[in-house]
């Protein structure tokens, strides 16, 4: 049987989402923790694989397993076995035609800042610390003309692999609560580093460094090394992923 798993993670002591046999990564303590409960190795595909320091609330898996158990016991016997930093939030059966990377139709990031004089200590390494003053406003203007379907050569890591640098952004706004400003995007995919980078952009507006329409000029430019710095790691959360609705899969609780 294949069977979809949502997962929630603090990324700042992994690196990464992806297996690699001589670091600590999401997939590797989640394997490992599934192959328990299965009895058997178990290997599993996530909706996207985030880097370094990234963090998730929603990530979407899947694993085909050869074993009759309890859809519970995936949820309860995973996180009996993963450390205390992932945790598995649901389990369901879902069809062949499943693919926790392909099936998706939309992909939502969080990129969090905070916005105040003092460094943090409760929540240092899960947002971005930026001391001087951000106007939300200007943030917005130029995260508007990001919105729709772009080259977004720009705005992609140089070591990026995929093989088109187009995506469409369907929402992207900037939020501020309290001393938090909070950038949400959704998008039908993202290329490797592609939200830090729109973040970098949008954070060097917000301190007056660049005006909003910089966004458009680094857009049209289609050259990485004309873009801004890539913001760090530590803000950004992978928040939700959208499937067809006849997978009917769990929401985050």
């Amino acid at each position: 049987m294949k069977i979809a798993l949502g997962l929630e993670y603090l990324g700042s002591h992994f690196y990464g989402w992806q297996y690699q046999p001589q670091f600590r990564t999401v997939q590797g303590c989640v394997e490992a923790a599934l192959s328990i409960v299965a009895n058997q190795p178990v290997k599993v595909i996530a909706a996207g694989r985030t880097d370094t320091g990234v963090h998730a609330l929603a990530q979407v898996i899947h694993a085909e397993v050869s074993v009759n158990r309890h859809i519970r016991s995936w949820v309860l016997g995973g996180n009996a076995n993963l450390p205390e930093d992932i945790s598995i939030h649901w389990a369901c059966p879902v069809d062949d035609e499943f693919h926790a990377r392909f099936s998706a139709l939309a992909r939502h990031y969080r990129y969090v800042i905070l916005n105040r004089p003092i460094r943090p200590a409760l929540l240092a390494n899960r947002v971005t610390w930026i001391h001087r003053p951000l106007v939300v406003e200007t943030m917005q203007l130029a995260g508007n003309y990001l919105i729709g379907s772009h080259d977004f050569t720009s705005y992609r890591s140089v070591a990026c692999q995929s093989p088109s640098p187009i995506r469409t952004i369907t929402r992207l706004t900037v939020t501020r609560e309290a001393e938090q400003i909070i950038i949400s995007v959704s998008a039908n995919g993202f290329l490797h580093h592609m939200v830090r980078n729109i973040a970098g952009v949008l954070l060097a507006v917000g301190r007056g460094e660049s005006p909003p329409e910089w966004a458009k000029t680094v857009l049209e430019a289609r050259d990485r090394t004309l873009g801004g710095v890539t913001a760090p790691a530590a803000g950004l959360y992978l928040s939700g992923v959208d499937y067809p609705t006849r997978y009917s899969l769990p929401k985050r609780i």
